[in-house]
Parts: C-alpha cells; sequence; structure tokens
C-alpha cells in the first residue's frame, strides 16, 4: 500500500517544503521573535505554524482546498484578514524601531508558550501564501483518494516539514551571531520588518482572487 500511494506523497510533500523553504511572513515573524526574545519563544511560535499546517493538510485531503480555491467570497475574506493581520505586525515592528525596548533575556518568557503557539497557528492560517501552497498540494499531490493509513502518513509527514523546516529558520535566527546583530542595528531590523510586512499586506490586499 506505501509503495502504491509513495510517489504521490513525495510529490505532496516537496510542494509543501518547497512553501516552507522560500520566506515569507511566516519567515518574518519568526525572524523578529528569534532575534528579539531568543531561541524558545520562536520555537514556540514553529509549534504553533507545525499545527496549522496539520490542519491545512487535513482539508486538503478532504478536498477542503480545492473547494477554498474555487470559493471567490471566502478567498477575499482570507485576504482581508491575512492583510490586515499583517498590518498589525508591521505596526508592532515600527512601533520597536521608533522605540527599541530591551534586548529580553534568551530565557526569558513574553506571550508564554501557549501565546507563542497561538500567534504561529494565526499566522499560518491567515497566510494566503501558505493556503496557496496547499492549493497547490491539493491541485498536484492531492491524497484524497488515499486510504486512511496513507492520509494519516501525509498528515504527520506535512507537520514534520513545516515544524521542522520553520525550526531551522528559527535556529538560525535565533544563533548568537543573528542575536549579536540584532542587539547592534535593534532600529534596522524592526524597521526592515515593519517595511516587509506592509510589502505583504500591499500586495496580498492588490492581489487579483
Amino acid at each position: 500500500m506505501l509503495a502504491e500511494h509513495l510517489p504521490q506523497l513525495l510529490l505532496a510533500w516537496s510542494v509543501q517544503a518547497a512553501g516552507v523553504a522560500s520566506p515569507g511572513p511566516g519567515v518574518m515573524l519568526i525572524l523578529g521573535v528569534a532575534t528579539a526574545r531568543g531561541r524558545a519563544p520562536a520555537l514556540g511560535l514553529c509549534l504553533g505554524i507545525g499545527a496549522a499546517a496539520v490542519l491545512l493538510a487535513l482539508a486538503t485531503a478532504v478536498g477542503l482546498a480545492t473547494l477554498l480555491a474555487e470559493a471567490r467570497i471566502a478567498m477575499i475574506a482570507i485576504k482581508i484578514a491575512g492583510a490586515a493581520y499583517l498590518l498589525w505586525l508591521a505596526w508592532q515592528s515600527f512601533r520597536k524601531a521608533a522605540h527599541p525596548p530591551r534586548l529580553a533575556d534568551v530565557a526569558a518568557p513574553a506571550t508564554g508558550r501557549a501565546g507563542d503557539i497561538g500567534l504561529g497557528f494565526a499566522m499560518q492560517m491567515t497566510n494566503p501564501k501558505a493556503i496557496l501552497f496547499w492549493i497547490a498540494v491539493a491541485a498536484v499531490g492531492g491524497v484524497g483518494d488515499a486510504p486512511a493509513p496513507m492520509i494519516a502518513l501525509f498528515v504527520a509527514g506535512a507537520f514534520c516539514i513545516s515544524f521542522g523546516g520553520h525550526a531551522l529558520w528559527a535556529l538560525l535566527l535565533s544563533s548568537a551571531p543573528f542575536r549579536a546583530l540584532y542587539a547592534r542595528a535593534r532600529r534596522g531590523v524592526e524597521a526592515t520588518l515593519g517595511v516587509f510586512f506592509t510589502f505583504f499586506a500591499v500586495k496580498l490586499a492588490t492581489t487579483k482572487v
């Protein structure tokens, strides 16, 4: 059974991996948290992003991703929510650029682990880039016709790819050299994040459905 469905699974996972590897709003958020607060909060974000990937993978398996691609109103709602969320993140970054907070100790909690996980989950569920990649998964590597054990394997693999890929970003961006760079150039880093989030928001809001 595995041999029969393995090519289909590998194709779906490869499309998802391409989305994880390409920087987008999620990676920008990880950058901001990793450099300002350290590794543990950034990994909490990654756990939330991975949890969202589980939900999106399940939606793909039952055909909701394809249905979403054909639902203009739903896509417009996602656009509005995603753009608003990105603008909020941009405002937070610009505010930190104007008044840089004291660089917290790496182990010091801010919103707490649950808050970090929830933030990562919310980002991924309102991230049109991620949703479009999952629609692509449904289009070229859908697994809706696979038996339940293969769907379970697909979902487990999707979590590992999402969490593992974003965790690599978190480990890199929370490393000592990046933290030291952030400590010396907090205003510039936060201002750059604000510009990126604003760019993503405008691009999302002006993209035709």
